[in-house]
């Protein structure tokens, strides 16, 4: 599984799951949110079979470039529009991007707290937990941990704020 398909995976589920699983029961408002994701990787997050069949010139290049990166947060700031709908629905228990074969559950779910963890099976295994917390309706913060077989793993560190209740100018709509 290459590299962005992982971190989009891991983007999706930790910015997605702190405003779309709050399923009516997270103290959240929707609207337009910030949404600022400092990502911190390390290791190897190519699976080592997927590394194994690659011609030697291209593993190189991609272990160069992870091991650049490892230890090296990236920070990304991204607005969203988040509608009632949106959280309503608890996309996170019903998304099937894995095709049904990662165990999806629900540690914690609170008016303030939401505790989460995804466990996939091999080929492609990994572990992700999410923390998220509802310190307002306006205001949220979230940690997601991935760990995947074969060492690698990502670490977020997520901070949401309410802009308000208009989506205008926002790209995304949901």
């Amino acid at each position: 599984m290459p590299v962005k398909v992982i971190l989009r995976g891991v983007i999706a589920f930790a910015v997605a799951a702190p405003l779309y699983a709050l399923a009516g029961s997270l103290n959240a408002k929707p609207g337009a949110w910030e949404i600022t994701t400092t990502t911190l990787m390390q290791g190897v997050l190519i699976p080592p079979d997927v590394l194994a069949n690659m011609p030697p010139e291209q593993r190189d290049k991609i272990e160069q470039t992870m091991q650049a990166r490892a230890g090296k947060p990236v920070t990304r700031v991204r607005q969203s529009c988040i509608t009632q709908q949106n959280l309503d629905e608890d996309l996170f228990n019903t998304s099937d991007d894995d095709h049904g074969q990662c165990k999806k559950k629900v540690i914690t779910k609170s008016a303030n707290k939401l505790a989460l963890e995804r466990i996939c099976p091999a080929p492609q295994a990994l572990t992700m937990k999410l923390l998220i917390e509802a310190r307002t309706p306006e205001s949220l913060v979230a940690t997601t941990d991935l760990v995947q077989a074969g060492g690698g793993k990502i670490h977020m560190d997520i901070k949401g704020r309410w802009l308000g209740a208009s989506c205008s100018g926002i790209k995304d709509h949901s």
